[in-house]
């Protein structure tokens, strides 16, 4: 059961690795939290309806407010990548410090 719940939350991020819109971001947030709520409400009422269905509900509406409020502004590309670590370092003839090798 543990290796079946890992897989599907790691589908599920997965999933989102490409949304940058704030309506992409919230229903993708709400299908995680969906799902995240239901699991916890089930495991808190001993699998009763109504508890899985309220964790359920309450997931989903914070996922969506979150995953909105973290979308980044449209229309601005996602950042570079950090540059490569230094292997090497030697000095130029001035005595100046300067990467020679990287990783």
């Amino acid at each position: 059961m543990k290796f079946f719940a890992c897989v599907a939350v790691a589908a599920a991020v997965l999933s989102l690795a490409g949304c940058y819109t704030p309506q992409d971001r919230a229903l993708g947030g709400a299908a995680i939290g969906g799902l995240g709520g239901a699991g916890i409400g089930a495991l808190a009422s001993g699998g009763r309806a109504g508890g899985t269905l309220a964790g359920a509900a309450i997931g989903a509406a914070s996922g969506a407010a979150v995953g909105a409020l973290t979308a980044p502004p449209p229309g601005l590309p996602p950042p570079p990548p950090p540059p490569p670590a230094c292997a090497q370092w030697d000095y130029d003839y001035y005595g100046n410090a300067m990467c020679v090798a990287y990783y």
